[in-house]
């Protein structure tokens, strides 16, 4: 197997490490398998994004209302962010709860968020491109977002420098007042 699978304190969240091989020249290893990857899903990958963010950009926290919800593989292939995933599943007893890990090119880790949960991190170096795979497509009309600095959820972010936010995620709702997952 090319891939160890790590639990995080919300079950459905892991953290995915792949093989990597490296020698003189450099590295190599699967970034996706999908017969490695079915022990944590049997979804259908079917877009690829890339962002790039300077140091203390916050993105997020970013989701999709079903039917055109989205799981996501995220991992950093430039630099190093703080990746969050927060559980907005009203019926899951970690309704509202986090879980944060450091992504980065150095450590090529890699976050499963599945469908029900919302998404976000801020670029922890001077430049910062991450990756991720989406089991669907984006769908303007079902997009969601939470204010990525909600007392509520207390996310404990690494900033070092004052945030810098699109005007979209600065106006995004607050926890309670969001539109969420049943």
């Amino acid at each position: 197997m090319a891939i160890s699978i790590s639990e995080t304190k919300i079950n459905e969240i892991k953290i995915i490490e792949p093989k990597v091989f490296g020698d003189a020249r450099g590295f190599f290893m699967e970034s996706w398998n999908k017969k490695d990857f079915a022990q944590v899903t049997n979804l259908n990958f079917v877009q690829d994004n890339q962002s790039r963010s300077k140091k203390g950009v916050v993105r997020g926290l970013h989701f999709q209302l079903p039917p055109h919800a989205q799981a996501k593989l995220v991992r950093c292939v430039v630099g190093s962010i703080f990746d969050v995933a927060v559980d907005i599943r009203r019926s899951s007893p970690t309704f509202g709860q986090w879980v944060g890990v450091e992504l980065s090119a150095e450590n090529k880790k890699q976050l499963w968020i599945p469908e029900g949960f919302a998404h976000g991190f801020v670029a922890l170096t001077d430049y910062a491109e991450v990756f991720y795979k989406t089991n669907e497509y984006w769908h303007k009309e079902s997009e969601g977002s939470i204010r990525w600095d909600d007392p509520t959820l207390n996310i404990q972010w690494p900033l070092d420098v004052n945030p810098c936010l699109s005007e979209k995620d600065a106006a995004a709702p607050f926890f309670k007042d969001a539109i969420l997952f049943d």
